[in-house]
């Protein structure tokens, strides 16, 4: 108990000493996109450590124990996203400092405006934020079961408390540093996050596995990555891998780097970086399967194994090192809410540049969404559901965010977007609830196939009507 107090001590001085370090900054472009002035390295490590967080760690290593090494595709997916939006960074980033673009949703809402009818405008710019903060509330929300968790066991307290703690510290720092500050501290957490993995994980597998040879003793569809269906395996990397596209925290990242060239870097390093954390993560989950059996809470594997390969000094150091993973993952996530939720949905496109009483809102909203996360995570702690929830809803954003990247005259689809988007979110949440309650029929992890090909057809329909009314009405005219 001694040590994990003495390394939470030392970890929260250093949060809160490079935190302030940026309260007294009251300019706009440093507190959401750090002045689009970040190097590379800083980009790397924020946006690493934001993707080796929460969902990768706590939800990675209960994945690893459910699914075996379906788990470790959700990397490969990754990888392939990372590829496809460097093929955009450069472009993306240009396009923001240009224009003065804050994040996705403000890029969707500047590309599919409609100059002639701003009740459409704020109507669609509501949806898009709307439907972000519905996903950033779960993954938030993930981010504080994991911390409580790892609180409840290490400190044995009661979870409430525990995720009460935990939500506490993330949002008093959100709101104070914004990205700016968010960058700094994800330097010093991916560090923590790398020590981690060396020298406790990786020893505790290879010991526990017998140099992986016990691996084979998983069941086949476990080995296979068929645990949960065939569905849920071709769909990450022909559908999920795409969510990177469209992921809010990694355009964040590229709308702050200093160049389109750093940007591009940025994004393939980072890729590459993350990769070897996706297959970590969830092979301690398949070690737990196999030296403690499969009748333990997924939630309880992180704590587990640190219990059994941590003496009491190492102990507390792993403790820190995962919540500095979790930590990366929230305070990304709350903050990019924030912003999301000022930035587009109270101000909109056509309300002016933003001003320093925006910026005040922006903490407001930040500690607002994160009680109310915290709230959720209270009624509905499962780790796995709740990320697999948020990441499947990203991936609707992909068919609209591409017509937009791809197509000059992209605005002038912009309902069929509305609808693509629409559509494709009920679908998703439809198929997520179905597999909740009949298991059997259909895998909930799976929801976000059927949501993505609605979305994409409602949008190729919609592109395919609107030419033909078009060329209908050029006929019509000749």
């Amino acid at each position: 108990m001694f040590w994990i107090i003495f390394w939470i001590v030392i970890y929260l001085s250093m949060l809160l000493v490079l935190s302030l370090r940026h309260v007294k900054s009251t300019d706009m472009e440093q507190y959401m996109v750090n002045n689009r002035n970040t190097a590379l390295f800083p980009l790397i490590a924020t946006t690493a450590a934001t993707f080796v967080g929460g969902g990768a760690s706590f939800g990675l290593m209960a994945t690893g124990y459910e699914g075996g090494f379906a788990a470790i595709w959700i990397g490969v997916a990754h990888i392939i996203g990372f590829v496809i939006i460097a093929q955009f960074a450069a472009k993306i980033r240009d396009f923001g400092a240009e224009h003065k673009i804050y994040s996705l949703p403000h890029y969707l809402n500047f590309v599919f405006r409609d100059p002639d009818n701003p009740r459409f405008n704020a109507f669609f710019s509501k949806s898009i934020s709307g439907v972000n903060i519905f996903i950033f509330f779960f993954m938030v929300a993930t981010q504080f079961v994991a911390m409580a968790t790892l609180l409840k066991f290490s400190f044995e307290i009661g979870f409430n408390l525990a995720a009460s703690i935990s939500a506490g510290v993330i949002i008093l720092y959100t709101a104070l540093a914004g990205l700016s500050g968010v960058i700094i501290t994800d330097m010093a957490q991916f560090i923590t996050i790398i020590l981690m993995t060396i020298i406790i994980l990786i020893p505790g597998i290879w010991l526990d596995t017998e140099g992986m040879s016990r691996l084979a003793e998983l069941p086949a569809e476990m080995l296979n990555g068929t645990k949960y269906g065939i569905i849920f395996l071709i769909g990450l990397p022909v559908f999920f891998s795409w969510s990177v596209l469209v992921r809010m925290d990694i355009w964040q990242r590229i709308l702050a780097a200093r160049t389109g060239k750093i940007a591009k870097r940025m994004t393939i390093w980072t890729g590459f970086v993350m990769m070897p954390f996706y297959i970590v993560f969830p092979m301690v989950g398949m070690t737990i399967l196999l030296t403690n059996g499969p009748n333990i809470l997924p939630e309880e594997v992180a704590h587990l194994f640190l219990m059994k390969h941590s003496n009491e000094f190492m102990m507390g150091f792993a403790v820190v090192g995962l919540l500095s993973a979790l930590m990366s993952s929230g305070d990304s996530f709350l903050n990019i809410i924030a912003i999301s939720s000022v930035k587009d949905f109270v101000k909109g496109n056509n309300k002016g540049p933003m001003t320093q009483k925006d910026y005040f809102w922006i903490k407001i909203m930040a500690i607002i969404f994160g009680v109310v996360a915290l709230a959720m995570a209270l009624v509905f702690p499962k780790v796995v559901d709740m990320m697999v929830l948020a990441l499947s809803t990203i991936t609707l954003f992909v068919p609209i965010t591409l017509l937009a990247l791809t197509n000059k005259n992209a605005g002038k689809y912009r309902k069929a977007a509305w609808w693509s988007l629409l559509s494709g979110f009920v679908v998703n949440i439809l198929f997520f609830i179905y597999g909740l309650s009949m298991p059997h029929h259909f895998e909930a992890k799976s929801s976000f196939v059927p949501g993505v090909i609605v979305a994409t057809f409602v949008l190729l329909a919609g592109i395919l009507y609107y030419k033909r009314k078009q060329t209908k009405g050029l006929k019509q005219t000749i």
